[in-house]
């Protein structure tokens, strides 16, 4: 049985309770980050807990505890778990008030819960790692950058790419991918450019897209940050997606269309490697 973490206290699962009154579970009104775990060290800390502050200013919603209080309780999950790989999941509300749709006192205390996931994140060849993905129309509201747990529409989204026989699903608006239900999302043109959208209100800025995109770089390989549409991505060269769980994997089929040869190529393979690579170095 796991050990989470609720509001200052280790316990096993299933004493962890949550107030019926949390306004996540009344109004979706909290966030979330979720930290890979590499050989028991986490992946990009410094920049998930970047992305948890400015989620928290773009809400309002204050929260007192630091970075160090935060990495000391990952930490001690992981140790607890005994996670090699895998996850920690971490959640921020605005805490337990009576339902109003206004926000309580600036006062009321957050509602802070972690759990870990073990999950094999590096064993999978990346051929075994390629996906089939279906585009759908993206009627997420217009606030994806906010990492928040208003999670039903690509929860949606993924359930309806299982039942057409796919994997993941590709958002779709005004006829350009915006990102993946769960993923930032990629192609690689004929020239061999890696286009991936460029960060607005529209997408969430993915930890994971930072760094694959600073590893992109730092190969000489030509990124181009800018909308794309669903027929470029059809008639691309490769498809990727990256996330802080699935790292970098192949989209090899797009609305059952085979993309470039079918198989991972070498740039989304190429990528994933070096990204593996630097995290194992610099996970903390």
């Amino acid at each position: 049985m796991r050990t989470v973490y609720i509001n200052g206290e280790f316990l096993p699962e299933n004493e962890a309770r949550v107030s019926i009154f949390d306004r996540a579970f009344l109004f979706g009104d909290g966030i979330y980050e979720v930290t890979s775990v590499l050989d028991g060290k986490l992946v990009d800390f410094p920049g998930h807990m970047a992305r948890l502050h400015r989620s928290l200013k773009e809400l309002d919603m204050p929260f007192s505890l630091t970075d160090q209080d935060l990495l000391d309780i990952h930490r001690e999950l992981v140790a607890l778990n005994g996670i090699d790989e895998g996850l920690v999941y971490m959640q921020v509300t605005r805490g337990v008030a009576d339902r109003d749709f206004l926000f309580p006192a600036k006062d009321t205390a957050n509602t802070v819960v972690l759990f870990t996931q073990k999950k094999a994140l590096t064993a999978k060849p990346i051929a075994d790692l390629a996906l089939k993905v279906i585009t759908a129309e993206d009627l997420r509201w217009r606030r994806a950058d906010i990492k928040t747990v208003q999670l039903l529409y690509p929860s949606m989204v993924k359930t309806m790419a299982k039942k057409a026989g796919a994997d993941d699903g590709w958002l779709v608006r005004d006829g350009f991918v915006t990102e993946g239900s769960s993923n930032n999302a990629y192609i690689v043109t004929r020239d061999g450019t890696i286009v991936t959208r460029d960060l607005s209100t529209d997408i969430l800025h993915g930890i994971t897209r930072h760094a694959v995109l600073e590893c992109a770089r730092d190969l000489q390989m030509k990124v181009e940050e800018r909308p794309f549409t669903v027929e470029e991505a059809k008639n691309a060269r490769e498809a990727f997606i990256t996330s802080a769980t699935s790292f970098v994997s192949p989209v090899v089929e797009i609305d059952g269309v085979v993309i470039g040869e079918g198989t991972a190529g070498p740039v989304a393979a190429k990528l994933r490697e070096i990204y593996i690579e630097r995290s194992r170095q610099a996970a903390q």
